[in-house]
């Protein structure tokens, strides 16, 4: 029995692995991968497991297998979407406070922490599609401080 697997993680093509558990070389974790790549999904991992077959099938026959199956696999499953986003934290006086929601709301930015005082601090998440317009009408503002959060 194999345990072939392959997954992607994060936005950039450098967080990924592919396993051929014992199978030829490349002939069950890159098909796999293949599929993740070409349904262009992240965050995303596919195990296919063979229990006979693998000498009778040869190379060509194992690579068309895994791909068959994890294609099969993520077409019959709900792909979930989620929007990415940014985290920032904003420091700016009271009396710009109109102005800074009126961006937050305009951009649907997501308020997840805010501390109003005389001097307030909102740390916010923008969607990746919106942040470089955000970033510049907030660097509009005069004295307001702008920092990006790393999770």
């Amino acid at each position: 029995m194999h345990h072939c697997f392959a997954y992607k993680l994060g936005l950039d093509d450098t967080n990924h692995r592919a396993v051929d558990d014992g199978e030829p070389s490349g002939s069950a974790g890159k098909p796999i991968l293949g599929q993740i790549q070409s349904f262009q999904l992240t965050n995303t991992m596919v195990v296919v497991v063979r229990y006979f077959g693998g000498v009778l099938l040869g190379v060509p026959g194992l690579i068309n297998a895994y791909k068959t199956s994890a294609q099969l696999a993520l077409q019959e499953n709900e792909i979930i979407q989620k929007n990415v986003e940014i985290s920032y934290l904003m420091k700016f006086d009271y009396t710009q406070m109109n102005e800074v929601m009126r961006i937050l709301k305009q951009y649907d930015c997501t308020i997840l922490k805010q501390e109003m005082m005389l001097f307030c601090e909102i740390i916010f998440a923008v969607t990746l599609s919106n942040q470089e317009i955000v970033i510049e009408k907030i660097n509009q503002l005069r004295t307001v401080e702008l920092e990006k959060l790393t999770k």
